[in-house]
């Protein structure tokens, strides 16, 4: 899988699989260069959308567990080279990792019921928690949920242009 985003790295997992079942090697320190201080796992019901959120502090690192995801980018480093740049791709089970930097926009879609887990290099901080609306005019994602599920947060979140203010702030 290839963006055109810096830093957004996707990669290819290995499969080793046998009469007794399969093995997914999903994360090595080695392919990234990153140190996960936190695990977690997200079970997702279908027509449910997380994001667009984005942090200035911690990096993530994700893969599909069950199910698939789909992945909205969009890269708002104020100096990255790819600056505006967006993506959208879907992920399947066991197939891809994805590694997103700081300061790169993302958002999550789920048009089936999905379990994902993902790691990240800092500590849980509401302080390192920023978004905006998810159908920002802007952003011109195309999603195939219309009217999905949102947390209170995302209901109520910002503008991409506000968004974008506070990045540049911080970076």
């Amino acid at each position: 899988m290839q963006v055109d985003l810096d830093g957004v790295i996707f990669r290819d997992l290995l499969n080793l699989s046998d009469d007794r079942g399969v093995l997914t090697e999903v994360f090595r320190e080695e392919w990234n260069s990153i140190k996960p201080v936190q695990w977690n796992v997200v079970s997702s019901q279908a027509n449910v959308v997380r994001g667009l959120h984005a942090h200035t502090v911690h990096t993530d690192v994700l893969t599909v567990i069950s199910g698939s995801l789909v992945l909205g980018l969009v890269d708002l480093r104020p100096q990255s080279a790819t600056r505006g740049n967006t993506a959208v791709v879907r992920m399947q089970p066991l197939k891809t990792s994805v590694l997103i930097p700081v300061g790169v926009g993302h958002l999550f879609c789920f048009d089936e019921v999905t379990t994902f887990a993902y790691g990240v290099t800092d500590y849980w901080d509401p302080e390192d928690e920023l978004g905006c609306r998810w159908d920002d005019p802007e952003l011109d994602f195309s999603l195939p949920v219309s009217d999905p599920l949102l947390s209170v947060r995302d209901r109520n979140a910002g503008t991409l242009q506000e968004l974008k203010s506070s990045i540049a702030a911080q970076l």
